[in-house]
């Protein structure tokens, strides 16, 4: 059987989805009784929001290579991120990387691309929406991808690191997010959401919302690493 190492912790609750999400899955794909084989590094999301917000990509590069080769002694085949932000360094990444690592942008856009999606709205961190990661993957096979405006962009961020890291998950936040979505719909034309936050789909927790589909980039993950586990 293989063996995923995932890079967690950030956050926590989310990671936890993913332990809970793997599991819950593989035996939906595979009822035989058997359990599927899972490391987890949790690892500080404090120290990478700090050198993100300072710029200082470099060092998180180097602290999730070393968090990784950990996992890499552990045991590990193939590895995630469970989480988005992160992925701003995935190309350096997974060019240091000694295991095959899967994607949480290219999983998404792939679901995406499935469900015949040409034009998304991106919800997430500020270091989320604000880089090229996202529309980068999506542009190639001819998806655009479109962030909230400034204002906006400012809130998300400020809750998602004030509130949904911290594990709480407010009724009157979900409903300005849905305002935000709403907005985006009508004047943006987008057709769908990329919930480009693991915390996201704790808060927004339907398929869909305003009458277009929710893309939870946690369970999308998750069918990639159980599609991986079982290849």
């Amino acid at each position: 059987m293989k063996t995923v190492g995932i890079l967690g912790g950030i956050g926590p609750e989310s990671t936890v989805e993913y332990y809970r999400g793997i599991i819950a899955r593989y035996r939906q794909r595979r009822p035989d009784g058997s359990y599927p084989s899972i490391l987890i590094n949790s690892i500080s999301v404090t120290k990478l929001l700090d050198w993100m917000g300072a710029g200082q990509l470099s060092n998180v590069v180097d602290y999730l290579a070393d968090e990784l080769q950990k996992l890499v002694r552990a045991g590990a085949d193939f590895g995630i991120i469970a989480a988005n932000t992160p992925h701003i360094v995935f190309d350096d990444l997974k060019r240091r990387s000694p295991i095959p690592l899967i994607s949480i942008v290219e999983a998404t856009c792939a679901e995406a691309k499935k469900q015949g999606i040409r034009r998304a709205g991106l919800l997430g961190t500020r270091f989320t929406m604000q880089a090229s990661f996202y529309p980068e993957v999506f542009r190639r096979e001819g998806i655009t991808v479109v962030v909230p405006d400034e204002v906006e962009q400012a809130y998300i961020h400020q809750k998602y690191v004030g509130e949904l890291l911290a594990n709480k998950f407010l009724p009157e936040t979900r409903e300005r997010l849905l305002e935000i979505i709403q907005r985006m719909k009508e004047q943006e034309q987008i057709q769908a959401v990329i919930l480009g936050g693991t915390e996201l789909p704790l808060l927004l927790r339907d398929d869909t919302a305003c009458g277009i589909p929710l893309l939870d980039t946690t369970q999308i993950h998750v069918e990639a690493v159980v599609a991986e586990l079982l290849a």
